[in-house]
């Protein structure tokens, strides 16, 4: 069949988890029948009885003969109730009752299996509780149903808790079904072929069902590894695909494994846990046409192959598509060859596991006492680095030796008196959960110890060492017992078997029974350990690590945080970028918070009025199209992201709007065949769906925007370039349709003319802000609330929102279970409260504050409830947490509605704003739910006390209905925070470079502020010249020194008054910050935010009718001091920045118009993006070149007023010669220079003087 020649399985089934029905071993649907009840007395046994009336064969349920139920000889944790069912049964439920009429009752309970009555396995509910709950009086019925069942001949009950005011006392029923089981078993030198029917038709699908369970582990240890190479399942380590499922297969219990193939798809299970994966190959599916081989690979006619990893265990119910394999091998079916001696019994292990249950535990056991040499050995596994495994005094108190775990490494002390200690270290990752052998032995002049295949040897000086009476494992008694052993590194947790000491085996059922020893929490037959990493609680490919009872995430490298890597540590959006304060730039987003999708590198375009989220393609940057034969495709380009599909969907979903501009250019273009105007190009969107619209066009009108205006240059036909004209028009295309973006491919086809040429260029998917960024409702009475489904969030839970009262309390949501729930309330104004309860009793995490909630301000929550914990942030506030109890209920089960802003009982409702909602990563559209119900508005107003603070240097903060904008109009500087510098670099040139403003012309100054930045390396400097039409001026120069030196002069009868700052020579080529800040006749200097000076003006108060305001060289400085003239006639030739003085601000109007300008420009003056660019820190500059904006070396951000279009546009920004707008009309300053001076003379007539002030 097909290409694939033939396939074959083979299970090397080297490790063992649970269990699970295979198909064809089909049990009654029906299986709840009691099997207990039935059962003889026989069949019932126990640790220990309190007498022969209170013995195991009286605890059937609802029996009342003999004492009316099973009471122990001691209540303690160590006694246990067993039943023998006969044979293996399916067990689908228990049921417990106390002693009858007594008070005598268990209120929890551990379940034990086994199909031998050795090597007990532990049944865990929810994957990790351990106890069942039991009774809490003696009469009444406490039912259990078992998901998933289990099937097993003997169960053992082991009381955990019971009636404080009474004993232990049980009575049971086990409920369930007969099982069929059909087992074949493999020795490790045998294996069974099944070769498949030839038949003409091929299954719809294949499917092979067994369980199985391993004697001894294989080179691998604990996993199964499934590999597929070219249609061929083999268990090798090179292949295109391989599996690892399952772990710690290697218990002796039974495991169950599904294959089933579908075409080229494949699921391949182990116990409960599933892989998908799809097959590599040249065929369209997997073709099992051959035969199958189990427990090895072999070849009729020759030998095994492979031998050394062949399978030794049992398979039971082994099935193929349907057909029961063992029963046709039983019956010696032609399709069955066996080679090996393969049986059909399962063997029973004979190993006795010990379990030590916590750091307390121990083992002690009698040692060979006498003897002349130190010689044990065993086999233990576990999760944890470090705990004591052996503990040994030496006979006539003549040393100690203590083998322990540190660092995953073996490490044997010995301790003799007299003598330094000698230390020996063995072995390697000794932590991994598998079973490792331990041999160590210590003689008169050495000892060694032997990890697996590793020995490590310690010389000894010639002594004899006397072995000692009692040799303690895993860890010790209390130091009151002056045993002299110690565990500085904590007991042992894990399992121990095959213990010998000396030529001795030591069996732990006579431990168990008191015959032996003794010990201290252990769990003996049985090997408790579990694999808390399968299945990963870990998220987002964070790597779970484990100890014996707990696990842990690494989550680094992979974006995300918490316990369980459940928490991004990115923002959703560019929007939520902007609201940080963040500027434009590249920066990582992850659309779907905490959801599956990963985070991703998008440019962040933040503009006064919106964030625009821009990725970017891979794509050819241009593409030219030649003409080509008829209908065949002459050009069809693809386009790649930097984000998947998932990603891209998440990212336009959260738009508010979303475009991608096409610019095409054509000549002699293509045109629609006009037989059936089948369209001639076409493009492929997000969703590999085909469209033949352009630009606003709606879909499938097959029309570019020109067509939908009527404007297009042939009237004949939609788009500019189907005109087919001999010239170059053009369409600019924008596409918006959401659903459809971004563009993946793009095809062009031609009629077959020889000469038609096209080009285009496809930008990037642009998409503007974030929808639920904003979404917001307000809750205006304390009974009004908005539901929603109930929440999902079984293992993990996280919620996060935004909200804003001036209330003391209200619930912000609240989801109910039967027993389960979810609450986040604000409880009072300092304080914020998560509580929950997943059926380990009510839980809270709060957050305290030392200033209220309750301000009219927004606060961000953030609540994650997982199987480790709960956590609990407000704002920067501390994050709190509560550790989730071990081994306990780990599943939140809710089914009541969601309710948001109240609660179902409309008590305590919230009152106030609550926006940007999310349920892991999942937005709720509040703004939808609030517009139908009664008492809750969409929207919330007053954004800007919370985000007025992103506005900087004097902008303002202006409310819109989704968000703030920052107004800059009274700013030196832009953009979308007002924190962008209006830089210029004044060049030096023969004639004059500067800048002057018209100001002030009819206003008497008492104060006002300036600021600029500057950056020089040239003396004299004029940094800014600020005159008046009565001949008074201010000037803000640099001397041949360096130093900066302010001169005001407000009378021009009286001399300037000077003031020298000698701070330092600033003219050093760094850049340096001045505020000057004028009240009457104080004047306040701060320079670089730091050094400031204050001195006291005598020319005056007023500054009065300010005529114009000058950066860089002044041609006419008539009327002022010679310093002053100096630095004028020399100008500025270096980078300014941030000049303002009071509300004016020169360069922003000069370099940034925004209406009609009273700025000019004389002389060379470029814009730079910061004046800070290109100043080495400590070293002057060696020359102060201008960097122009949109040079090759651009780092700033992009263009703030539109859409980062094609961020590789170069921008030409020199402002040369004279450009901007003339400040005064030329005609009227002989009018104005008039009018001013009659106004001056009206004033000194009048004594009371009238003028207008402004404060700046």
């Amino acid at each position: 069949m097909a290409s694939v020649a033939w396939a074959f399985l083979k299970v090397l089934l080297l490790l063992p988890t649970q269990t699970w029905s295979p198909v064809g071993a089909g049990n009654p649907p029906d299986c709840d029948a009691p099997l207990a009840s039935a059962l003889p007395r026989s069949s019932f046994s126990s640790s220990s009885e309190l007498s022969s009336s209170h013995g195991p064969g009286f605890s059937r349920l609802n029996r009342r003969d003999g004492a009316g139920g099973w009471t122990p000889l001691v209540s303690n944790k160590y006694q246990w109730l067993q039943i023998d069912l006969g044979e293996r049964m399916e067990v689908t439920a228990v049921a417990t009752q106390g002693g009858y009429g007594s008070s005598d009752w268990v209120t929890s309970y551990l379940l034990m299996f086994s199909d031998g009555g050795r090597n007990w396995k532990q049944y865990r509910r929810e994957e990790s509780i351990w106890g069942f709950p039991g009774n809490t009086n003696a009469d009444s019925v406490v039912h259990y149903r078992l998901q998933p069942p289990f099937e097993a001949r003997f169960l053992r009950f082991l009381p955990l808790a019971w009636n404080p005011r009474g004993r232990i006392g049980m009575r049971i029923e086990v409920y369930g079904c007969a099982y069929k089981s059909e087992v074949v078993y493999f020795d490790g030198q045998s294996a069974l072929l099944y070769r498949l029917d030839k038949k003409p038709l091929k299954p719809i699908r294949d499917v092979i069902s067994l369980k199985f369970k391993a004697m001894q582990k294989r080179q691998h240890g604990n996993h199964i590894t499934l590999e597929l190479i070219k249609g061929k399942l083999l268990p090798t380590t090179v292949a295109p695909v391989t599996l690892t499922l399952g772990s710690l297969l290697d218990d002796q219990h039974w495991h169950s494994v599904l294959i089933e193939l579908l075409d080229t798809q494949v699921n391949f299970t182990v116990d409960k846990h599933t892989h998908h994966f799809q097959a590599k190959g040249e065929s369209s599916y997997l073709d099992l046409n051959f035969e199958i081989s189990f427990g090895g690979i072999l070849t009729p006619g020759r030998a095994l192959a492979f031998t050394h990893k062949s399978f030794h265990g049992c398979l039971e119910n082994l099935y193929y598509n349907g057909v029961d394999v063992t029963e046709s091998a039983k019956k010696h079916k032609p399709q069955i060859l066996m080679m090996g001696n393969v049986s059909f019994s399962c063997p029973q292990p004979q190993t006795v596991p010990v379990t030590f249950l916590s750091s307390r535990s121990y083992l002690a056991l009698p040692g060979n006492s006498g003897e002349n040499e130190v010689s044990v050995t065993f086999q233990f596994r576990t999760w944890n680095r470090a705990g004591h495994l052996l503990f040994g005094e030496l006979r006539r108190g003549s040393g100690s030796f203590v083998l322990f775990l540190k660092d995953g490494k073996l490490k044997l002390s010995l301790f003799q008196l007299g003598q330094s200690p000698r230390n020996v270290t063995a072995g390697a990752g000794l932590n991994d959960g598998q079973w490792h052998s331990v041999s160590l032995s210590a003689k008169w002049n050495h000892m060694n110890v032997v990890v697996d295949d590793d020995t490590a040897v310690q010389p000894l000086v010639a002594v004899l060492i006397d072995s000692g009476d009692t040799y303690y494992f895993g860890g010790c008694l209390d130091n009151s017992s002056g045993s002299g052993c110690k565990s500085p590194l904590g007991g042992f947790q894990g399992c121990l078997r095959l213990i010998t000491i000396g030529d001795k085996a030591m069996d732990p059922i006579l431990v168990q029974q008191g015959a032996l020893g003794s010990f201290r929490d252990l769990q003996i037959d049985s090997c408790g350990i579990t694999d808390r990493c399968l299945p990963s609680y870990c998220e987002h490919g964070g790597e779970c690590s484990q100890s014996w009872d707990t696990f842990s995430c690494d989550c680094l490298g992979t974006g995300y945080t918490g316990e369980t890597c459940h928490s991004s540590v990115y923002e959703q959006s560019c929007e939520a970028h902007k609201h940080r304060g963040n500027p434009s730039g590249l920066y990582y987003i992850d659309a779907d918070g905490s959801g599956p999708l990963g985070p991703f590198l998008v440019y962040c375009n933040m503009t006064a009025d919106a964030a625009w989220t821009v990725v970017r393609h891979g794509g050819p940057d241009a593409v030219t199209v030649r003409g080509a034969p008829s209908g065949h495709p002459s050009s069809a380009a693809s386009f790649a992201y930097a984000a998947g599909a998932g990603q891209l969907r998440a990212v336009v979903s959260l738009a508010e709007r979303c475009e991608q501009r096409l610019a095409l250019r054509c000549g002699t273009a293509p045109r629609p065949d006009p037989r059936d105007g089948t369209p001639l190009s076409w493009w492929v969107g997000r969703t590999n769906e085909t469209h033949t619209y352009w630009g606003g066009s709606l879909p499938d009108a097959q029309k570019c925007t020109c067509g939908l205006e009527g404007n297009c240059i042939d009237s004949q036909y939609y788009c500019n370039c189907d005109a087919g004209r001999n010239e170059w028009p053009s369409d600019t295309i924008v596409l918006s349709q959401k659903e459809h973006l971004p563009v993946t491919q793009i095809v062009m086809t031609d009629t077959g003319r020889p000469h038609s040429e096209a080009a285009y260029t496809l930008g990037p998917l642009l998409c503007r802000g974030d929808k639920s960024f904003w979404n917001s409702a307000s809750f205006n009475t304390e009974t009004s609330y908005l539901h929603f489904p109930a929440f999902h969030g079984e293992l993990t839970a996280d919620v996060c929102f935004f909200f804003k009262t001036t209330v003391s309390s209200g619930v912000f949501m609240e989801n109910l279970g039967i027993t389960d729930f979810i609450r986040i309330e604000l409880r009072a104004p300092t304080e914020v409260t998560f509580s929950f309860d997943v059926g380990n009793g009510p839980r809270e995490v709060t957050v305290q504050s030392p200033t209220p909630f309750n301000d009219s301000q927004w606060h961000h929550v953030r609540a994650e409830r997982n199987v480790k914990g709960a956590s609990l942030q407000v704002d920067q506030l501390p994050r709190k947490m509560q550790p989730a109890p071990a081994d306990g209920h780990v599943r939140l089960q809710l089914n009541s509605q969601l309710f948001i802003g109240g609660t179902a009982t409309r008590q305590r409702g919230f009152l106030g704003c609550i926006r940007s909602l999310q349920l892991n990563g999942v937005a709720l559209d509040l703004e939808e739910r609030a517009t139908v119900t009664p008492g809750v508005e969409p929207g919330c107003a007053g954004h800007c006390s919370t985000y007025g603070h992103l506005c900087h240097n004097g902008g303002r903060c202006r409310e819109k209905r989704r968000g703030v904008t920052c107004d800059c109009a009274f700013s030196a500087y832009d953009g979308p925070f007002c924190s962008n510098e209006i830089s210029a670099y004044f060049a030096t040139v023969k004639n004059s470079t500067s800048l002057v403003s018209s100001l002030h012309r009819d206003v008497a100054l008492t104060r006002e502020v300036i600021t600029l930045s500057f950056r020089t390396t040239r003396t004299p400097s004029l940094l800014l010249y600020v005159s008046s039409f009565y001949e008074e001026y201010l000037s803000v120069i640099l001397a041949n020194n360096g130093s900066l030196q302010i001169r005001y002069k407000l009378d021009r009868h009286q001399n300037p008054d000077a003031f020298t700052f000698d701070f330092k020579n600033m003219a050093d080529g760094q850049l340096h910050q001045v505020k000057i800040n004028r009240e009457a006749a104080v004047v306040m200097v701060e320079v670089n935010q730091s050094a400031k000076k204050q001195v006291i003006l005598s020319s005056g108060t007023e500054f009065n009718a300010v005529k114009s305001l000058i950066l860089g060289k002044v041609l006419e400085a008539a009327g002022a001091d010679p310093d002053t003239r100096r630095a004028a006639a020399s100008g500025f030739t270096g980078c300014l920045s941030a000049v303002r003085f009071g509300r004016a601000a020169p360069l922003k109007a000069a370099l940034r118009p925004s209406g009609p300008s009273r700025v000019t420009v004389r002389g060379h003056v470029a814009p730079m993006a910061r004046c800070a660019a290109g100043a080495a820190s400590g070293s002057p500059a060696r020359e102060l070149a201008p960097r122009l904006a949109g040079g090759a070396g651009r780092s700033g951000p992009a263009d703030e007023g539109e859409p980062l279009v094609n961020a590789d546009r170069r921008d030409s920004a020199v402002i040369g010669g004279v450009i901007a707008v003339v400040i005064f009309i030329l005609l009227c300053i002989t009018a104005i220079a008039i009018r001013i001076y009659q106004q001056r003379k009206l004033r000194k007539e009048n004594e009371s003087k009238v003028s207008k002030k402004e404060e700046c």
